[in-house]
């Protein structure tokens, strides 16, 4: 019964579970805005490679 209680107190695995459900939340963040952060890279690449050339 007492190994049963420490089992459950313990807390170990609560940084791989975190750290799975930050993975998760960040995939579907990229998948939900990608068409927009599409198009706010190929803007800031354009005008990158406008500058690039002014030079």
């Amino acid at each position: 019964m007492k190994n049963l209680k420490n089992f459950i107190k313990e807390e170990d695995g609560m940084g791989t579970v975190e750290i799975v459900l930050i993975i998760v939340v960040l995939i579907a963040l990229v998948a939900i805005f990608r068409d927009g952060m599409k198009s706010v890279l190929q803007t800031i690449l354009k005008k990158i490679k406008k500058n690039a050339n002014a030079i």
